[in-house]
Order: C-alpha cells, then structure tokens, then sequence
C-alpha cells in the first residue's frame, strides 16, 4: 500500500509488488476524505485503456474490444500516483469527487 495525504484526504494507492509509483498506469484507490467519509476509484491512464481494449480486441472480449467499462473508473492522461493525485486533489477542490468516485462507507 502507497499512502499519499493532502490537505483534503488520505489516499491509500494499490500497487502491485513491482510496480514503480512513477509509472503505474492503473491502480485501485481508497480515499479518506478529512469529514470521515470513505470513497474507492480504478484510476486508469489513456493509453492503459487502448493496450487493454487493443488486448481484448484480440481475446474476444468486451465485444473484440469494442469499448471499455469498469466499475468506479477515472481515465487520467499522465501515469503516476502523483499525477492521479493531482486529479483526485482537483476533483475535491471542483466539488465533482462525488460524481466521479464511489462511496464505500455506507
């Protein structure tokens, strides 16, 4: 687990064993807002989404790959747990973070 605080929340970033946290291009994310509620995301970058649907183009699924769907997902251009904390730092402060994440704590 990778944890990362800001002013607004605590997030706690999923990286596999070897995975560099400069590069990670999808990960899962539990974030701990300061007013104690708890929120979960699949942030995924741009060109992870075209090698995964380029993937199941091949494989068969998603239609050969013909879209792209998971569940609490943020696509973000720029790999990085620093980046993908920019994004969810700028979604607190838009007021869309409640949008765009799920609710985990209720």
């Amino acid at each position: 687990m990778y944890r990362v605080r800001t002013e607004h929340f605590e997030a706690a970033f999923l990286p596999s064993a070897d995975e560099h946290v400069d590069s990670v291009e999808s990960i899962d994310v539990f974030v701990d807002l300061n007013d104690g509620t708890r929120w979960s995301a699949t942030v995924i970058t741009l060109a992870q989404v075209k090698t995964v649907m380029e993937r199941w183009a091949a494989t068969g699924e998603a239609l050969d790959g013909a879209y792209f769907s998971c569940s609490d997902g943020i696509i973000v251009r720029d790999a990085g747990i620093g980046n993908m904390t920019q994004v969810l730092v700028g979604l607190v402060e838009t007021g869309d973070f409640t949008h765009v994440l799920q609710r985990v704590d209720e």
